[in-house]
């Protein structure tokens, strides 16, 4: 089967100087991470502050479409920049990991249609519309206020550029307004990369059953995100108490403005070795929502959407991409097929890839 993570930050990570060729301390994506979980390609996502500008957010994309281009020439022989489902299974086949590239946070694009047209271009293949505050596009879930009361519009005509494109359309992080309304206008299918089940955890960033459904109706596939805070509600009292992270985001702005500094280094990787000693749920809970998910949208429109590289910190006993394999052996446990665990690790994404692209105008 072919493993598939839909949603890695791994590009903000390089920036800060990590080696992809190594086995990183304190790292969830690496080549060597990647091959010992058995996973195939990962979307690796061009995250863009939502407190940046939109000179600073598109100056700062390239910076990170940049960072990928140098891991891929400096490892010809490990990994390739892939823009569709084909060249992936080929790159299999050959031994090479398939890179796709998105675009975490529209206000990348400022209020230029056309840099939809460059992105694309450039290998991006989905635009995750908003990111922790609301854009020129839409409303995010993370606003109090709410700007739009849901897409912009020129968000509308940002989803039919991306629809005449064959990008797909990312709905994780934006409004449950913003959600219907991207529904309502997208000719093509839809994803959410990296999002969990309201139901199971109660959090804005997760999707309710009628949303679920309604994405699974059009087409779409709902990733399942990794991350603690997302797949168990009671970590946030966990997290909360603890205090580390108002303490870790000013250790961690310190290290991003100089990630050469091995003593801001080591403390930041203080704090994420505190983080990790947090009573954490199980990985075990992330198949919980992998089942919520498949009994109200079915097999065909649930995958895996990790996140990670971007969150702080992990399930227990799923420390990074090595333990990938462990997801996929928890479902057999609970009874799911060889096809449908197949359909799960990456075919049902790869299949919506195709989909989006067949319903391009171009």
């Amino acid at each position: 089967m072919f493993v598939l993570d839909s949603h890695c930050d791994t590009p903000s990570q390089i920036y800060r100087l990590r080696d992809l060729s190594q086995d990183n301390g304190h790292a969830h994506v690496d080549f060597p991470k990647l091959r010992r979980g058995g996973v195939d390609g990962a979307f690796f996502a061009l995250y863009v502050p939502a407190s940046m500008n939109e000179a600073e957010a598109f100056a700062y994309a390239g910076s990170l479409l940049d960072c990928i281009r140098s891991t891929v020439s400096a490892d010809p022989d490990m990994a390739v920049v892939t823009v569709s489902p084909e060249q992936a299974l080929m790159n299999k086949e050959n031994g090479l990991f398939s890179i796709f590239i998105g675009l975490e946070n529209g206000s990348a694009i400022g209020h230029s249609i056309g840099l939809l047209q460059y992105f694309h271009d450039n290998g991006v293949r989905y635009v995750t519309l908003c990111h922790s505050a609301d854009n020129q596009i839409c409303d995010s879930c993370a606003s109090k206020v709410k700007t739009w009361g849901g897409l912009s519009p020129f968000g509308r005509k940002v989803i039919a550029e991306m629809n005449r494109l064959g990008m797909l359309i990312d709905v994780s992080h934006i409004s449950d307004d913003s959600f219907w309304d991207v529904l309502k206008h997208s000719k093509a299918p839809v994803a959410a990369t990296h999002s969990c089940c309201r139901a199971l955890a109660d959090h804005p960033r997760n999707m309710s059953d009628e949303m679920i459904k309604a994405l699974a109706d059009a087409g779409g596939v709902i990733q399942i995100n990794f991350y603690p805070l997302f797949i168990d509600e009671d970590f946030a009292d966990v997290l909360h108490a603890s205090g580390i992270m108002e303490k870790g985001e000013a250790i961690e702005s310190q290290f991003i403005k100089d990630p050469s500094d091995p003593k801001k280094r080591a403390a930041w990787n203080a704090v994420q070795d505190e983080l990790m000693a947090l009573p954490r749920p199980s990985y075990r809970r992330i198949v919980d929502h992998i089942d919520h998910a498949v009994a109200v949208a079915g097999i065909d429109h649930v995958g895996i959407g990790s996140d990670f590289d971007g969150i702080e910190v992990t399930p227990d006993g799923l420390e990074d991409i090595s333990g990938m394999h462990l997801i996929f052996d928890e479902m057999r446990h609970r009874g799911y097929s060889e096809e449908d665990i197949e359909k799960v690790a990456g075919g049902n994404f790869l299949r919506l890839l195709n989909d989006v692209s067949s319903c391009s105008g171009e």
